[in-house]
């Protein structure tokens, strides 16, 4: 019988709950000096009960906001945990965010403190709290270097001074689900990032909703959890952190990307969160270290594609059963012992799949699933279930308790408890987004007679890389637009790796340097001339370095000629049409991600 997870009013009594039913069962698990050390549940609801309290003692109150600025450990969970044990709002921060993201994001949510893991994240950090009118207290997992006007304190220290029973912080843990867990802040269209305040009930209702689908369509044991993309996104902080603790599972924290593939051989997940970049790697590598050994490694490679191609489009003939028994006894039980060996589903999320990658791991005998959501929604909306047969170009049904419908424009919208309460602080764009309960995504879809979502545009122009990370292009495109080099200037990289560039120099500045260099003002010309298009790159590098690692501009082409209304390159009211853009210089741009 599947089990179902139960109501819990937040997520501090659910973890407060796991945590005395686990005991001294491994919890979070991180690599020191070459071994996997694991911190017990135990151990693990002391120091969130006690980092909790500590909290309280240096002056934070109930619905203070505290950012949140760590690379994925234990300390990071913990810290999450303990935040919002004391009645504080977590607001997660990304890593590689600039000094001016960091401000943005203090001064915006108000964040009354910010804890910070390394001295080296926080030379971004201090120089913000400085510039601030807020933050005057910091948290830091390490000693560090701060100006005498900073509160500082020592992360660990503040637990061995404060020593609390779990029983007690779990006592006073009186949230409700409507209350503010989190605020997590996402690239909105207009460049600033928007604040989405996601309440207690969102979160766990993806839990819920989640583990209906681990328990019916694979049952529920004791899970393993793999974390490696970053906790400050929110399909990781749900997915990765959240809902293993409402299954009581064991979290190990990957050492990087680089040792991924021996991390996941060493720790043998059960379910991981993935995003489709990861395994669009990964699908390139296994082919080629396969063909590289040739024989018959190479040759059940080729057919098991084959066989799961046959099988997915319901082609698979009675002669085709011998290779498929071949395949499953000889080849898969190999590729499954480079995933661990009990490896349940991946699930992929947080930028579209492209569905040769998925169709390429089920053919190896790894079941990936697709699924869909936002932020938002907290964010899981939908995902792909066995029991309802997987199609890889769908997100699959909708999670448990969640309605979806299709406006009468096919854009897709969300009801349910996972909707977000709105943007911190941002009336306006919460109104556009939220209409009588109903979240419009901005993507466009259908649904079809077994429930199953298909997302087929997005209406909005927000650009999703390869990663599942958001960059507003308006931000970047004005950014340059403002340097003397640049008149105009388009963005792409949607699920791909980098971000790149469609550049229309400006015609003075153009004119000036042809007049200065003895060249002729020709685009054409100049599109050819190094030391022109030299230039231009020196005024991208100066705005790359006022932007995220995300959202820096890696490569760049420049136009045949400036975006125009007669041209149809420019609406009326002269915001460019990318789909135009696209049509023209689309072969051009895809020819920055060749090596």
């Amino acid at each position: 019988m599947a089990r179902q997870l139960e109501r819990f009013p937040n997520l501090v009594t659910m973890f407060f709950t796991r945590a005395a039913e686990r005991g001294d069962a491994p919890f979070l698990w991180t690599k020191t000096s070459g071994t996997w050390v694991a911190t017990s549940w135990a151990e693990a609801a002391r120091q969130v009960a006690s980092l909790a309290t500590a909290l309280t003692a240096i002056g934070l109150k109930r619905g203070d906001r505290v950012m949140l600025v760590s690379e994925n450990r234990p300390e990071w969970c913990l810290s999450d945990l303990a935040i919002m044990a004391a009645g504080c709002i977590t607001v997660p921060t990304y890593v590689t965010n600039t000094e001016r993201d960091h401000l943005h994001i203090i001064e915006n949510a108000g964040a009354c403190a910010i804890i910070v893991s390394t001295a080296k994240l926080a030379k971004t950090v201090l120089p913000a709290v400085i510039r601030s009118n807020q933050a005057q207290t910091v948290i830091g997992l390490e000693d560090m270097k701060v100006p005498a006007s900073i509160d500082f304190h020592n992360w660990h220290a503040l637990i061995a001074a404060h020593q609390t029973a779990p029983e007690t912080a779990a006592a006073r843990a009186d949230f409700a689900r409507e209350d503010l867990a989190c605020i997590i802040y996402t690239s909105g269209t207009g460049g600033a990032p928007r604040g989405v305040m996601q309440h207690h009930g969102a979160i766990l209702h993806n839990c819920a909703g989640c583990a209906s689908v681990i328990s019916e369509d694979f049952g529920w044991d004791d899970e393993v959890f793999l974390s490696f993309l970053p906790l400050s996104h929110a399909y990781e902080h749900t997915g990765g952190q959240h809902f293993p603790i409402s299954l009581g599972g064991q979290i190990y924290y990957a050492e990087g990307l680089e040792k991924l593939a021996a991390n996941i051989e060493e720790t043998r997940p059960t379910i991981m969160f993935v995003v489709p970049r990861l395994f669009e790697v990964l699908r390139t590598r296994i082919s080629k270290t396969i063909e590289k050994q040739g024989g018959a490694s190479a040759y059940l490679l080729r057919q098991a594609l084959d066989i799961g191609g046959k099988r997915y489009a319901g082609r698979l003939r009675l002669i085709d059963r011998p290779m498929q028994a071949a395949v499953a006894t000889l080849f898969k039980p190999k590729i499954s012992k480079k995933f661990g060996g009990r490896l349940k589903a991946m699930i992929s999320g947080g930028a579209p799949l492209n569905p040769e990658v998925g169709l390429f791991f089920e053919s190896l005998g790894l079941t990936f699933l697709q699924g869909y959501g936002q932020t938002e929604a907290a964010p899981v909306i939908s995902c792909n279930r066995p029991q309802a047969g997987v199609r890889m170009d769908s997100v699959g049904p909708a999670l448990k308790d969640t309605e979806v419908r299709i406006a009468e424009d096919g854009e897709i919208l969300v009801r349910g408890e996972l909707v977000m309460h709105g943007y911190w602080r941002n009336d306006a764009e919460t109104a556009k987004v939220l209409k009588d309960g109903w979240l419009h995504t901005g993507d466009i879809g259908e649904i079809d007679d077994r429930g199953r979502i298909r997302i087929t545009d997005r209406k909005k122009d927000l650009i999703i890389n390869d990663k599942g990370e958001n960059v507003a292009p308006q931000k970047v495109e004005g950014m340059l637009t403002l340097q003397p080099e640049i008149a105009q200037a388009m963005i792409a990289g949607d699920k791909r790796p980098y971000m790149v560039a469609l550049v229309v120099p400006d015609p003075e500045w153009t004119q000036e340097w042809c007049a200065g260099n003895g060249d002729a003002c020709s685009f054409a010309r100049l599109a050819e001339n190094s030391e022109f298009r030299t230039a231009i790159g020196h005024a991208i590098e100066r705005v790359n370095k006022d932007l995220t690692v995300t959202e820096r501009i890696r490569r760049f082409v420049l136009a045949d000629g400036p975006f125009t209304i007669e041209n149809e390159q420019l609406t009326p009211s002269l915001k460019i049409r990318r789909h135009v853009l696209r049509q023209v210089y689309g072969e051009r741009l895809d020819g920055l991600y060749k090596p």
